[in-house]
């Protein structure tokens, strides 16, 4: 447990405070006004259980000074999205919403789905609650706003081929490819769909509605039916962003369904009185917070990366309410509203949120209550059957890839608390071994493994790498004998951590000091536990042995053609996948990639 150091030590400022384990890994970033007044609250007499365990697994604990309460939320917010800490409360999965994008920094904008890390250059609009509802609204504005959705090169493709694709032909993109429209028009395009996902959809209905009398009133009936398709286009994609206020406003509204193990977060982005925007996820209660201290949290990552709105609605006001809306005001550069709808229509649209977080919960609650209780049973059973101190909660598993020792690699995978951590997971390339070697190829992978694993501990915290941290249990994929290898190397480095082998053939589960097989009950949680480490181990091995082999045979075969080097050869690759398609592509789709000359050769030496 960590030592509770002298008050005295501890300045009475803003700052971040971090718990650390005895390996250097962080378990818990918090924030304070006062690091003395808030830390002391750690050695109070009766902790709720998840801030003792935290209390008790943890090893040191420091502290950052920052200049007042607003860094301080800053400061947390920076260092749990970099060490992700098991026991801080943060949304899962908060990088994989899907927004519709708009790539303004290109000479030709495209539309596309993109998830992730935001990019520079790039307008987002959303998020929304799955990839098909943003398709589904895009397709319903192309032809009043026909911007290009493909990729950059599939219109080099069709630049140099100077044939537009399909969705020219059926007035879903203007063929700038081509030349068929001017940048100027293109940019109105552009403009008009980012006007319209921004909610300021009166303006395109009115000039639709305008242009249809006009070519109806000229008798130019053929193009007074494509606006109207068009008016009717737009008006269900209308439909599709829910009308909530009767003002333009803009504003987010938080809603909350809770426990005591978890919750979930539902947020409404309401812009110019429509809904363009929802965001649904479940968030891990490990800390023991209110409902009040959850909203406070659930602000600082909501609005950490993103910026808010002018007003931002919540069902309680989160402690310390003045600190946090200076902090939006801080991250909008303008004044930002939070407080809690009394009546009206925000009123009404909250208890929308409220009611959507409530069901969301009651069926999460359903997939939830057998999956905790078979990761509890099958760590708990691991460890009877094992006979291990304390359940695995972080499992290593190794496997090997070869076919007749070429391309030889290896993988390792991370499971903690029963899940799999993919953060984690690590490949090898085996170098040591010449020719078909299973055995070999393990022991060097482990041996490198390990051997990272003592320089990494005995560096400064801040200076430690990936391997810093070691498994409560490592798993070999293979019988008494890849696991004596295993275990040799681990006591060649002087580490002492269990080991067992989970044999393909009849799943059968070695233990060192025997050659037979120990017993585990078929259909038991424990067993397909470890068959799922164990799979997945050989996945992520094969899956990189498959890379590596087509890497190269494409190289053998490309390396001989004149003309292609690295650079080419990583945009073949790109564009076509894999050697076969490669093979199966035109000419005219070379050509796309490479130049006219060079697409000739290449496509006389794979056909022959």
């Amino acid at each position: 447990m960590v030592r509770r150091p002298p008050p005295s030590e501890i300045p009475d400022t803003p700052g971040a405070y971090l718990f650390r384990d005895e390996h250097g890994e962080i378990l818990y970033v918090g924030k304070a006004r006062s690091l003395r007044k808030r830390l002391a609250n750690y050695w109070a007499a009766d902790l709720p259980l998840k801030t003792e365990a935290m209390t008790t697994a943890a090893d040191s604990l420091e502290w950052i000074v920052t200049p007042n309460d607003v860094a301080a939320i800053m400061l947390e917010y920076s260092l749990v999205q970099e060490h992700q800490p098991r026991f801080n409360i943060r949304l899962r999965d908060d990088k994989s919403f899907p927004y519709l994008a708009i790539t303004a920094d290109e000479e030709w904008p495209q539309a596309m789905v993109m998830r992730g890390k935001r990019r520079k250059g790039v307008v987002y609009f959303g998020p929304y609650a799955h990839a098909y509802s943003i398709r589904q609204t895009l397709d319903l504005l192309l032809r009043t706003f026909p911007i290009r959705t493909c990729s950059d090169a599939k219109y080099r493709r069709h630049e140099a081929a100077g044939r537009p694709c399909l969705l020219a032909h059926i007035e879903k993109c203007s063929a700038p490819c081509v030349g068929a429209v001017d940048a100027a028009t293109y940019a109105e395009h552009v403009e008009g769909l980012a006007s319209f996902l921004a909610g300021d959809t009166s303006a395109v209905t009115e000039r639709l509605d305008e242009e249809m009398e006009r070519a109806s009133h000229a008798q130019d009936y053929e193009q007074a039916g494509r606006l109207r398709d068009r008016l009717i286009a737009v008006r269900k994609a209308m439909e599709r962003q829910e009308l909530v206020t009767d003002r333009q406003e803009d504003f987010d509204i938080v809603g909350l369904a809770l426990d005591e193990l978890e919750a979930v977060l539902v947020v409404l982005n309401v812009r110019r009185g429509r809904v363009t925007g929802r965001k649904t996820t479940v968030v891990d209660r490990v800390e023991e917070v209110t409902t009040a201290g959850l909203v406070g949290i659930l602000l600082g990552r909501l609005y950490g990366a993103d910026r808010p709105p002018p007003t931002v609605l919540v069902q309680e006001l989160p402690e310390d309410s003045d600190m946090w809306q200076v902090w939006l005001t801080d991250r909008r550069g303008s004044t930002v509203s939070l407080r809690v709808p009394q009546r009206g229509a925000k009123r009404r649209i909250m208890q929308t949120a409220i009611d959507n977080a409530n069901e969301e919960f009651r069926r999460h609650r359903l997939r939830r209550h057998s999956d905790h209780n078979a990761r509890a049973r099958a760590l708990n059973d691991l460890q009877d059957v094992l006979g291990l101190d304390t359940p695995p909660l972080r499992i290593e598993c190794y496997d090997v890839s070869t076919i007749q020792g070429r391309d030889t690699v290896a993988s390792m995978v991370v499971f903690e608390d029963g899940l799999p951590k993919k953060s984690d997971y690590r490949r090898f390339r085996i170098r040591t071994v010449a020719g078909q070697d299973d055995f070999a190829a393990l022991e060097e992978t482990l041996r490198r493994r390990f051997t990272a694993y003592l320089i990494d501990k005995e560096l400064p915290v801040e200076e430690r790498g990936k391997f810093a941290y070691p498994p409560s249990l490592v798993v070999v994929d293979g019988g008494a004998g890849q696991l004596g290898r295993a275990v040799a190397v681990l006591a060649e480095l002087g580490i002492d951590i269990p080991a067992v082998g989970l044999a393909k053939r009849l799943e059968e589960v070695y233990v060192p000091g025997t050659n037979e097989p120990i017993t585990i009950a078929r259909g038991s949680e424990s067993l397909y536990l470890l068959q799922r480490v164990r799979d997945e181990a050989h996945r992520f091995a094969v899956t990189y042995h498959r890379k590596l082999r087509t890497k190269r045979m494409i190289d053998s075969i490309l390396d001989d053609v004149e003309g292609i080097g690295p650079a080419r050869k990583r945009s073949l690759v790109r564009e076509f996948g894999s050697l076969k398609g490669i093979r199966a592509a035109s000419k005219e789709e070379l050509i796309g990639v490479v130049p006219d000359r060079v697409a000739e050769t290449l496509w006389e030496t794979l056909h022959g």
